[in-house]
């Protein structure tokens, strides 16, 4: 009776999806389009909160198709909302839009030669994380939802995110700054999807992790006093590069000797140490400063915790003194397990079941989480390496590179959870 009824359900499901699929050439009009804004976006990139024309260009497009627009949220974010002919709830999709200050070495016809300056510096800038494959995805997704209003029930918010890799300095922006201006809100949305490109994943395929799937991300600044002497004589003084050299040995144990990592992976990383003018003089003072990630919320308190008693209780052991401050920089990108198990076969009837893989946590983080803390979300990444390809580049690196052939499955990935999310 059991196996009868399971497969009743599923025997459903496919109906629903039947019905509430997009004509197949509604998706073949739209691919051109989306690699052409996919390439101007490439070849016109926009550091965090300065992506003044890519707006302007997003703006017009969802204006174009009859939305309702809301721009310079977050700064220069904008917002469509689509209503369905039918009353239902409200789904959120979410793409990122701002690139990095990283100079393109790939050979390209739609190469970026940008310039810009960050941190007071001038700087190439590059689509090195894929943000811009986002964007021309969901514009696509944004049109092919906008001609099938009527297989719509409820309500479809496109949300374009600035700022994902960061706010400049000084400045709020990017996921948290759009949850605090309440573009969750009016009207309130019930779930939200994202997804993001990957250069080391074949075109086709799309991965994903229930629960726990990016790190959160933590920075941290680690201050430590000493008492300067000679070089000569460090008896008569106390030196901070040694309690320093300590603290960090003391910061992996935390890692290596105090946390579960069959559960999650956790990472302590000292980035930049500074101590010092001369090579016979202890110095007064050192400073050091890094980043935590977690992918578990027990496992970053526990973290936070020792790091915090650690640092003061070590330097104390030497005859300094030392202070830490924790920063947030995102969550933890938290996929709800009932959301994924809902949206599962969704996936897999758009993608091909064997196309659909599980996937480890990833350490890097994701500013998504922000709108994942508030409703319930998935994140999930999409095949953007050519196929044949036997070297492929990470992302945030001069030589990153993504085939345009993998974009309409996100188009028809992201389309089709929306309406059966909303109808089913």
């Amino acid at each position: 009776m059991k196996k009868i009824v399971t497969l009743a359900i599923l025997a459903l499901g496919s109906t629903l999806f039947a019905q509430n699929s997009i004509e197949e050439k509604d998706y073949t009009a739209i691919e051109e389009k989306v690699i052409d804004w996919r390439r101007h976006f490439h070849e016109n990139p926009e550091l965090s909160n300065r992506e003044f024309k890519t707006a302007e260009k997003i703006e017009k497009h969802l204006k174009s198709l009859g939305m309702e627009v809301q721009t310079k949220v977050a700064h220069t974010g904008v917002v469509g909302l689509l209503k369905g002919d039918l009353p239902g709830k409200v789904v959120a999709l979410r793409a990122d839009i701002d690139a990095l200050p990283v100079i393109e070495r790939n050979d390209l016809p739609y190469k970026s030669t940008v310039t810009s300056e960050f941190l007071g510096e001038k700087v190439g800038v590059m689509h090195a994380c894929g943000h811009d494959t986002h964007t021309a995805i969901l514009m696509g997704v944004a049109e092919v939802l906008s001609k099938n209003k009527d297989k719509i029930k409820g309500t479809i918010k496109f949300i374009f995110q600035p700022a994902e890799e960061g706010a400049p300095l000084g400045e709020e922006g990017g996921a948290l700054l759009m949850v605090k201006e309440g573009v969750l809100k009016s009207p309130d949305v019930d779930a939200i999807f994202g997804l993001h490109i990957n250069s080391q994943t074949p075109v086709g395929e799309i991965r994903y992790k229930s629960g726990g799937t990016m790190a959160a991300a933590q920075s941290f600044n680690i201050q430590v006093k000493g008492k300067q002497s000679h070089g000569s004589q460090p008896w008569s003084g106390v030196d901070p590069i040694l309690i320093s050299a300590k603290i960090i040995d003391g910061l992996q144990t935390i890692i290596s000797r105090e946390s579960n990592l069959t559960n999650e992976a956790a990472v302590i990383t000292v980035g930049k140490i500074k101590s010092g003018v001369r090579f016979n003089i202890i110095p007064e003072s050192a400073e050091m400063i890094g980043t935590i990630r977690t992918l578990d919320y027990g496992m970053k308190e526990h973290i936070n915790k020792r790091m915090k008693d650690m640092v003061t209780d070590i330097a104390k052991a030497y005859g300094g003194s030392a202070t830490i401050e924790i920063k947030d920089a995102t969550d933890i990108t938290f996929n709800d397990p009932d959301l994924v198990k809902q949206m599962l076969p969704t996936m897999q009837n758009v993608a091909g079941k064997e196309n659909v893989k599980t996937q480890k946590a990833v350490t890097g983080a994701e500013d998504f989480s922000y709108f994942q803390r508030e409703v319930p979300g998935f994140y999930f990444f999409l095949g953007g390496m050519a196929p044949g390809t036997t070297e492929s580049y990470p992302h945030h690196t001069p030589d990153f590179k993504i085939d345009d052939s993998g974009l309409l499955l996100g188009v028809k990935t992201l389309t089709q959870m929306s309406l059966d999310y909303l109808n089913n």
